[in-house]
C-alpha cells in the first residue's frame, strides 16, 4: 500500500517523533534477568544455601549431647553430613545449615552411636533445599511474569475495543488510508447519479488542474455533502472521487471518532487533520457523520463527549487552508438532525444530493452490474428498469445477483429475462412458499380478492395495466397479489389517478363481501396503503374541498422513513380522521359498484385463476374481452413475442383502460404482512414484456 508518509511515520501516517529512543519490553527484562542471576551467583548463595566444615571431636560432642537431628554417611565410609536440631524458641530458620566432617572410626562403630543416640540416617544424602535460582524464579520472577503477560493481553483487548491498537493510542485516528491509486473506484462504475457526478467531477477537476481555477480567484470548496436515502452510492461516490483524483484517501466512520474516554474523540479529530495536511493534497471521507455532527441542543442534555469531537470537528474545517487541496467528504442520510454550523458554506460548502435513480438511471445501473453476468438475448433492462420503480443501486444489484442464482438453480448457462422478474419478485415479495397448503375454501377466497384488484384496475381509466395475478403464498406474508406496471415513469400524480388507486385497494375487501357476504383479515396490508394514501391526500396534497389548501402534515426523516407528523390541534386532527373516513368510505363504495356491475367476469376470472394459480396480463384481459363481449385488438409485434396488453379497454361505461399513473410521494414501497392476502406492487413505470404464466 502506498502512503505519502515519509520517514518516521508509520503505516497510517502517523508521526513517531520518539521511536528511536523506545526500547522494547524484553530488553528491560533480559536486563532484570541478568542482574538477578548475578545475584544468586555471588549473593544469594551465602544467604540461602548456608554449610561449614567441622572437625570430628565437635561431631562427636555433638552426638553425645544428643543434638544431631539427622545424618548421611557416604558410601565410602569417609565423610559425615550431619544437620543440628533447632534451639526451643528460637526463629525459624527458611534455610537450615548442614556441616560436613571427616570419619575416624569404623563403620560398625559409627552406626552404633547415631543409633544409640536416636540420629535418622539417609541412605543418601540429606535433603537440601532447592536451588536458590530455581527458588527465587519460581517465587518472583514468574509470577511476576505471569501478571505482566496478562496485563499485556487485557491491555490490547482493551485498546481493540476502544479502537486503537494498544492502551497509548486511543486519541490517535484509526482512518483506512488508501494511496493514489488504491480505492479500485473510479466515476465509471458508478451510474445512475449523474448530476451527482457532475458535481464532484468539478472537485476532481479542481485537484488536477488547480491553475486555471485560482488564477480567476477560485477556491477549491473545503467540503461536500453527500446526501440520499441508503444504498444510493453514496460512499461510492466518495471512492471514485478519490480514484479520479489520484490522491491519497483518508476513510472513516462517524462513529470512529467517539469512545467512551472524554476528549478521545477531539484528539482522533486533531490527529487525522494533522496528518491529513502532513499528506495534502488528499481527501477525507467521513461516512455517516450524523453521528458526531448531531446537532447540539442543550435542552436535552448533550452528551460532552460528542459535542467536543463536533467543537473540535467545526475547528479544524475552519483552521486547514483550502489551497493546499485538502478536501472533506461526508455522507449521511438524516441532513435535517446535523448541526447547522456544520452545514454552512466554508465547511460544507456543497450539498450532493444523491437521491433514487430514475428510470434511465435504472438502465444504466443494471448494466452496470451486469458487466461480469452472462446474459441471453432475451434480456431488456429497460422494462426491468420499469418495473423496479423506487429501487436503489443496492437494490438492483441484489435483484442481478439474484437473477444469476435462479438462472443456475434452473440449469441455465446464461441469465434471461424470466430470471430478472422472478428476481424482481423475489425482493419485493419474497420466495414462493411451496410448501403451504391452502384449503379450497381458502384458495377461492384468496382468487376473488385478488381478481377485485384486477378487475377493478381494469374498468378504470386512471389505473396501470395488469401484468400478473398469483394467488400463490410467498415468504414475505402474501396469500397472493396483484402486479400492476406502469406504461411511463411519472413524477406528478393527479387527483383522480390518487383516486383510482384508492378504489382499486378497496377491490380485494369489496369482492370478498359480494361474493362470501363477508370479510377476512388478508386485506390488511390495502388498508394500511388505502389510509396513508387518504390521509397525504387530506393533509399534504390539498386534495380535501374541507380543509383545502392547508398543510396539515410534515414529513420527518426525508430519506429515511418519511413519516408525517402533525401540525395542528386535537380537535382539527379529529376532522382530519373524518375525512380521510370519508374518503375512504367513497372509495369503498365506488369498488362493490364496479365489481357488482361486473360480476361474471370476475366470476369466470376467479374459476381461471383457481385453477391455474398464476395468470398473466394478458390471460386477464383475454377473459374480460370475452365475457363483456370485446373485440380482440389487434396483435402488435410486442403482444407477439409475449408482452403485456395495455391497449385502453372499455367496459359498459367505455371507461375500462389501462393507464394507471405512478404516486411516488402517495403510494409507500411495498410491505408485506403475516396475514395479508395481497400485496399490490408499488410499480410506477412501463413494462412492456410480460411473465410467463407460473403454474
Amino acid at each position: 500500500m502506498r502512503s505519502r508518509a515519509g520517514k518516521g511515520r508509520n503505516c497510517m501516517g502517523i508521526k513517531n517523533s520518539d521511536d528511536g529512543n523506545k526500547k522494547p519490553f524484553l530488553y528491560y527484562y533480559i536486563i532484570v534477568l541478568l542482574v538477578v542471576m548475578v545475584l544468586n551467583a555471588l549473593v544469594f548463595p551465602s544467604i540461602m544455601e548456608r554449610s561449614m566444615e567441622v572437625p570430628f571431636s565437635e561431631f562427636t560432642a555433638q552426638l553425645d549431647a544428643g543434638n544431631i537431628k539427622e545424618a548421611y554417611v557416604s558410601s565410602d565410609n569417609t565423610e559425615i553430613v550431619y544437620s543440628l536440631k533447632p534451639e526451643e524458641g528460637a526463629r525459624p530458620q527458611w534455610s537450615a545449615i548442614t556441616y560436613k566432617t571427616g570419619n575416624m572410626v569404623t563403620e560398625d562403630e559409627l552406626e552404633a552411636k547415631l543409633s544409640a543416640a536416636g540420629v535418622e540416617v539417609y541412605t543418601k544424602q540429606i535433603p537440601h533445599k532447592e536451588s536458590p535460582l530455581v527458588n527465587f524464579l519460581m517465587t518472583w520472577i514468574f509470577p511476576i511474569l505471569m501478571f505482566v503477560v496478562i496485563g499485556q493481553i487485557m491491555a490490547r483487548m482493551m485498546a481493540k475495543r476502544m479502537g486503537g491498537g494498544n492502551a497509548m493510542t486511543f486519541g490517535k485516528s484509526n482512518a483506512k488510508i488508501y494511496g493514489e491509486n488504491e480505492t479500485g473506484v473510479t466515476f465509471r462504475d458508478v451510474a445512475g447519479e449523474e448530476e451527482a457526478k457532475d458535481a464532484l467531477k468539478e472537485i476532481v477537476d479542481f485537484l488536477h488542474n488547480p491553475g486555471k481555477y485560482t488564477k480567476i480567484g477560485a477556491k477549491l470548496p473545503k467540503g461536500a455533502l453527500l446526501v440520499g436515502p441508503p444504498g444510493t452510492g453514496k460512499t461510492l461516490l466518495a471512492k471514485a472521487v478519490a480514484g479520479e483524483a489520484h490522491v491519497p484517501f483518508y476513510s472513516l466512520s462517524g462513529s470512529d471518532f467517539v469512545e467512551m474516554f472524554v476528549g478521545v474523540g477531539a484528539s482522533r479529530v486533531r490527529d487525522l487533520f494533522k496528518n491529513a495536511t502532513e499528506n495534502a493534497p488528499c481527501i477525507i471521507f467521513i461516512d455517516e457523520i450524523d453521528a458526531i455532527g448531531r446537532s447540539r441542543d442543550s435542552r436535552m442534555g448533550g452528551n460532552d463527549e460528542r459535542e467536543q469531537t463536533l467543537n473540535q470537528l467545526l475547528s479544524e474545517m475552519d483552521g486547514f487552508d483550502s489551497t493546499k487541496g485538502l478536501l472533506v467528504l461526508g455522507a449521511t442520510n438524516r441532513p435535517e438532525i446535523l448541526d447547522p454550523a456544520l452545514l454552512r458554506p466554508g465547511r460544507f460548502d456543497r450539498r450532493v444530493v444523491v437521491d433514487k435513480p430514475d428510470l434511465n438511471g435504472r438502465i444504466n445501473i443494471l448494466k452496470v452490474h451486469s458487466k461480469e453476468v452472462l446474459l441471453d438475448e432475451t434480456v431488456d433492462f429497460k422494462e426491468i428498469a420499469l418495473a423496479t420503480s423506487g429501487a436503489v443501486g443496492a437494490d438492483l444489484a441484489n435483484m442481478m445477483n439474484e437473477a444469476a442464482i435462479n438462472a443456475v438453480k434452473n440449469g441455465r448457462s446464461a441469465v434471461s429475462q424470466k430470471d430478472l422478474f422472478e428476481a424482481v419478485e423475489v425482493v419485493l415479495v419474497g420466495k414462493e412458499k411451496k410448501d403451504r397448503i391452502m384449503s379450497k375454501e381458502e384458495r377461492r377466497i384468496v382468487s376473488y380478492h385478488e381478481v377485485g384488484h384486477a378487475l377493478v384496475s381494469a374498468l378504470q381509466k386512471h389505473s396501470e395495466p395488469v401484468q400478473k395475478i398469483t394467488i400463490v403464498p410467498r415468504t414475505m406474508g402474501a396469500l397472493g397479489y396483484v402486479m400492476n406496471v406502469p406504461e411511463e415513469e411519472k413524477f406528478l400524480n393527479t387527483k383522480k389517478e390518487l383516486e383510482a388507486r384508492l378504489v382499486e385497494l378497496m377491490g380485494g375487501r369489496a369482492a370478498e363481501e359480494i361474493v362470501f357476504e363477508t370479510v377476512t383479515t388478508g386485506a390488511s396490508n390495502d388498508i394500511q396503503q388505502a389510509t396513508n394514501l387518504a390521509r397525504a391526500m387530506v393533509t399534504q396534497y390539498g386534495m380535501s374541498e374541507k380543509f383545502g389548501l392547508m398543510a396539515l402534515e410534515s414529513q420527518e426523516n426525508q430519506y429515511l422513513t418519511g413519516r408525517a407528523i402533525l401540525n395542528c390541534g386535537d380537535a382539527t386532527a379529529a376532522e382530519i380522521d373524518k375525512e380521510v373516513m370519508k374518503v375512504l368510505k367513497d372509495a369503498y363504495e365506488a369498488a362493490k359498484s364496479l365489481l357488482n356491475e361486473n360480476r361474471d367476469a370476475m366470476d369466470q376470472i376467479a374459476d381461471f385463476l383457481i385453477e391455474k394459480e398464476t395468470i398473466t396480463g394478458k390471460e386477464f384481459m383475454k377473459i374480460f374481452r370475452k365475457v363483456k363481449g370485446i373485440p380482440e385488438p389487434e396483435e402488435t409485434p410486442e403482444e407477439e413475442n409475449g408482452l403485456p396488453d395495455t391497449e385502453h379497454l372499455k367496459a359498459e361505461d367505455d371507461a375500462a383502460g389501462a393507464v394507471r399513473e405512478s404516486e411516488p410521494e402517495a403510494r409507500p414501497e411495498h410491505s408485506s404482512e403475516s396475514e395479508a392476502m395481497d400485496v399490490t406492487e408499488p410499480a410506477e413505470e412501463k413494462q412492456a414484456e410480460d411473465t410467463p404464466s407460473q403454474e
